[in-house]
């Protein structure tokens, strides 16, 4: 089946099921509660941290949306660095991260 996928003989039906293996969404897979966790940690003024497995549940790539007050006042470039410090350890075994910050509106 695998041949087949790769050499893209199998019909659209095929494929959506395929995409339906995929884990539910509601479900954080172990990495992102990992992350999650470490970024409550160090960002505990965050009204929202948000982050998504974006490697298909392998763990290779993550996007994180956080909202903090910790942000204010400071250029975007600075706040990506916070998450990068934040995140030292985990970013290790990463390939990949997206990175999404900002303030709170009031």
């Amino acid at each position: 089946m695998a041949a087949a996928i790769s050499a893209g003989i199998l019909g659209r039906g095929h494929r959506m099921l395929l995409r339906g293996a995929r884990r539910p969404l509601s479900s954080p897979s172990g990495g992102e509660a990992r992350v999650t966790r470490v970024l409550r940690e160090k960002f505990p003024r965050a009204s929202a941290i948000r982050v998504v497995d974006i490697s298909g549940g392998c763990g290779a790539m993550y996007e994180i949306h956080i909202e903090s007050e910790e942000f204010k006042e400071k250029r975007t470039v600075q706040q990506h660095q916070m998450v990068n410090q934040a995140l030292s350890e985990e970013i290790k075994a990463m390939h990949g991260l997206r990175i999404f910050t900002s303030v709170p509106k009031n």
